[in-house]
């Protein structure tokens, strides 16, 4: 065999247990995809129930409380954005199968 030929296989074998590795590493990192998709639904879905019962404390509050002026404060405005971002967020990140 000359070195040519030799050359020639060691480099195959080289770019066999590369691309081994390579799949390897794309299960490993499909895997970890998985796992923060799991991680971010739940966050997604306790910001949304706090969002929730902020949102209602508040709304008991006010209807206790002094009498509605007007303009809504900025907390208000917050509370409500935050309950609808996580109404948004609760029904885009569940899979379709379970809508």
């Amino acid at each position: 065999m000359n070195p040519l030929e030799s050359r020639k296989r060691l480099l195959l074998a080289e770019s066999e247990l590369n691309r081994g590795l390579l799949v390897l590493e794309w299960r490993a990192l499909a895997k970890e995809a998985g796992a923060l998709t799991g991680q971010a639904g739940s966050i997604g879905s306790m910001a949304s129930a706090a969002a929730t019962l902020i949102a209602g404390l508040t709304s008991c509050r006010r209807n206790a409380g002094a009498p509605a002026a007007g303009k809504t404060s900025w907390w208000q405005t917050l509370l409500k954005g935050a309950g609808l971002a996580g109404s948004i967020w609760s029904e885009f990140s569940q899979p379709a199968a379970s809508r």
